[in-house]
């Protein structure tokens, strides 16, 4: 008879951390090591029931009394959402998919039970899987030596048992940690339906709705048939950005779309779902403004063994009531250390691959659970890595099919070149010469489309999300932008940083003025005044970058959100140096300020790595505050060389402190708002910003200069050296809400930024015909136009 492996698990620190030791599951419990479990409820929602297994009698901890759904030890290199499947699949003959599983909490369990000999130091991530009804009992295949028996139990009945610690139940402390459990499933099935609807109202009012207009009469006929296809394009951009936000979040936006008329409650969730196209709301540091209560309910219909006349389990689409820093682009129960370790294994090509922005990270364990194949890998790692053009093929073809379409189609020879090889690379996964053309795009229909920007891998800084930008290009607006893009070697020399971090040969950086007629994928919540673009720093190096300016979104912005700002927040006396110009040459120089400064460098030790491998999740955040401030430093530096008037020496510095107090709004989870509050408290902190009696915030025209450059080189030295400690630092004494910031933000509360109008989705069922293109484009409803300064401050 083959003996049974004996059990091993990873033995933590008291903060949870592995120690990269593990030991035989007994020899942890005697000697009271940290070690991690996962604990599974099963909780239907008609019924507001519990499911409990009662413990079978021969197991060492516990016996014979009735306790969780399922629960396990997570074995020595195994994780933890994989463990809960599996535990609930052999303990309950119950399976179900990831997106059943939502974890709820962490929590840390301390007992020693069996005269000492037992001792439990449990971290447990503890899973909530909502079905609509409860699962059939005779529905469940028991595993024996785990499970005698199950049973539903109304939960606050639950409840109040073990907190009568009575003798039949495992105890929890139901007025400690464990009342988390109790506490999600009373808040989303009690809740105040008026109530919460007057809370979406607050935060939908905060956008406000803008019509933007673009001429279209310059586009050739071609053009415009062509225009029709890369709409189409770009809309599959939000079908792949949805997919990398969560993998449930495709469920919810079809749910919540379809229940949208069925109660006022449910029209304000898919009002504010599709401003932030996930359950999370940006303007509120990404807190979640639905619950899984609100989402999906789908059938799986083997779940469990067969039972005449019932269908199946019908459980809800799960999504954490915190966001995720992977996004979908790694397992969601994956650390960094985890990523590291595996990361560290691979061959250098590899390594690239797997911090680089066009790949998502996944378990061979979920794909064997998925697919009930034998583990069969043989290798010591359970991550791997899949591109994004296999990941996403499907609807990458379709763009790509649309994309090929219109280059056929167009008369311009630089834009046929962009959209072939844009839909080139969404097959091959090589962008390499998509951006060069990109960078080459001289077009009246301007197009950016594909994945760029990284801010929603909040885990590491890696991940590109898909978007779309399609605009037509505004001539003589892009004429009179020549000056900075053709200045940037000159202001990378006179950088106020050391010489020995210079680049000796920056490129120019193009600069095209558009008027936005549509956009989609990642231009959730408020919404983008400007882009720089390629952010591969290989292609940085070899062409350098360019600059995109959306002017219709800019002049909206500042008349709708930038005015009544400063009319709120800055002194009476320095408001009429808040202007429209000093508000666009700023965001011009952001966008510049990003080509410029430390990009590929050198570390101490002398090896070769970049600005963004280094710094990793902080990367955005400072990136973000280094084009603002450097940009602010470059206005002065081009006004005291002549090249700019100095009519705007006071006015920029005015409009950029009312565009600071702007940004903090989008919340200190998000990029540009942590970076924002960073330059606020440093200049602040120098005198730069007064704070006046009345509440008001105004600048000393003494000593702004002289802050700014401080500012600029402390994040352009730290850039330089790859300095994560000092970038973190720098980040956790500044990044904060201090005292003027919040007197500010109070004082916004009645000031709307944009959201957008719904016609995308309204494109997206209707035929995109040129001449419904144009009509809609008058008062640009073809666009959802949430105004936002990400990418520009």
């Amino acid at each position: 008879m083959q003996q049974q492996a004996v059990e091993h698990l990873d033995v933590l620190t008291k903060t949870g951390l592995k120690t990269g030791v593990s030991k035989p599951r007994g020899d942890v419990h005697r000697d009271g090591d940290y070690h991690r479990a996962v604990h599974v409820w099963l909780f239907a929602e008609r019924t507001q029931e519990l499911l409990l297994q009662r413990r079978a009698s021969c197991k060492d901890s516990w016996p014979d009394l009735w306790d969780i759904s399922s629960a396990g030890h997570i074995s020595a290199g195994d994780s933890s959402l994989i463990t809960a499947r599996r535990e609930l699949e052999e303990e309950l003959g119950v399976i179900l998919p990831k997106d059943a599983f939502e974890l709820i909490f962490i929590s840390l369990q301390h007992s020693v039970i069996n005269d000492g000999k037992y001792i439990n130091n449990e971290f447990n991530d503890v899973y909530l899987v909502t079905t609509l009804d409860p699962i059939p009992l005779e529905a469940f295949a028991l595993q024996e030596s785990e499970v005698s028996a199950v049973k539903y139990i109304f939960y606050e009945e639950y409840k109040r048992l073990l907190a009568k610690e009575d003798s039949d139940y495992v105890p929890y402390d139901v007025n400690g940690e464990y009342s988390q459990l109790f506490d999600v499933i009373e808040k989303r099935y009690k809740e105040n339906t008026v109530a919460r609807s007057l809370t979406l109202q607050k935060q939908i009012s905060r956008y406000a709705p803008v019509s933007l207009s673009a001429e279209l009469s310059g586009l050739s006929d071609l053009d415009r048939e062509a225009l029709g296809l890369v709409v189409k394009a770009a809309a599959v951009m939000d079908e792949i950005f949805l997919l990398q936000s969560w993998y449930s979040n495709p469920a919810l936006r079809d749910w919540l779309k379809e229940y949208a008329d069925s109660s006022e409650l449910n029209k304000l969730k898919w009002s504010y779902y599709q401003i932030n196209k996930s359950p999370w709301s940006s303007l509120d540091g990404d807190v979640a403004f639905l619950t899984t209560a609100d989402s999906a309910i789908r059938l799986f219909s083997n779940a469990t063994r067969t039972v005449r006349d019932w269908k199946g389990v019908e459980y809800r689409a799960a999504f954490p009531v915190s966001k995720p820093a992977g996004a979908n682009f790694y397992p969601p129960d994956m650390n960094k250390m985890e990523f590291d370790l595996w990361k560290d294994s691979l061959e250098k090509d590899e390594q690239k691959e797997a911090t680089g922005f066009f790949s998502v990270i996944k378990r061979h364990s979920e794909f064997i659970l998925d697919s009930h194949q034998s583990d069969s890998t043989g290798g010591s790692h359970d991550l791997f890595i899949v591109p994004y053009s296999e990941e996403y093929q499907p609807l990458l073809v379709k763009a790509a099919n649309l994309l090929h379409k219109a280059g056929d189609i167009t008369d311009s020879p630089s834009l046929k070149r962009l959209l072939h090889s844009k839909a080139d690379a969404f097959l091959s996964n090589n962008y390499y010469d998509s951006d060069i053309a990109w960078l080459e795009l001289d077009s009246k229909l301007d197009v950016t489309i594909g994945p760029y920007e990284t801010y929603e891998d909040k885990l590491f800084g890696y991940k590109a999300t898909f978007e779309a930008f399609i605009g037509i290009k505004d001539d003589e607006s892009t004429a009179q932008l020549k000056l900075f893009g053709d200045n940037l070697q000159f202001l990378e020399q006179n950088l106020p940083m050391d010489s020995a971090y210079k680049s000796k040969d920056v490129s120019a950086a193009p600069i095209r003025v558009i008027q936005l007629l549509y956009n989609a994928g990642d231009v959730k919540g408020p919404q983008t005044l400007a882009f720089n673009l390629p952010n591969d720093d290989s292609i940085v190096k070899d062409r350098g970058t360019s600059m995109v300016m959306l002017k219709n979104v800019s002049e909206a912005k500042f008349k709708h959100i930038l005015l009544p700002i400063a009319a709120a927040c800055v002194a009476e006396e320095q408001q009429e140096h808040v202007d429209f110009e000093s508000f666009f040459t700023h965001t011009i120089c952001h966008e510049c300020c990003h080509g410029i400064g430390p990009h590929t460098i050198t570390l101490p030790n002398g090896q070769k790595s970049t600005v963004r491998l280094e710094l990793q999740e902080l990367y955005s955040a400072v990136e973000e505050a280094k084009a603002d401030i450097v940009g602010l430093w470059a206005l002065r530096f081009l006004i005291s060389q002549d090249l700019l008037s100095e009519s705007l020496l006071k006015s920029m510095y005015v409009s950029f402190l009312a565009g600071c107090i702007r940004s903090v709004r989008f919340g200190l989870e998000e990029a540009h708002g942590k970076g924002q509050a960073l330059q606020f408290n440093w200049l602040y902190e120098k005198g730069a910003f007064v704070w006046n009696t009345e509440g008001t915030i105004s600048v000393d025209f003494t000593k702004i200069e002289g802050a700014v450059e401080s500012l600029s080189r402390e994040i352009l030295i730290l850039q330089a050296k790859g300095d994560k400690e000092a970038a973190g630092l720098l980040l956790q004494k500044y990044s904060v809400l201090s005292e003027p910031l919040k007197v500010a933000l109070k004082k916004l509360e009645t000031i709307q930024d944009s959201r957008p109008n719904t016609s995308q989705t309204v494109l997206g069922e209707a035929p995109l015909t040129p001449s419904l293109l144009h009509l809609i484009g008058c008062d640009l409803h073809v666009s959802t136009l949430t105004l936002k300064s990400a990418r520009s401050q």
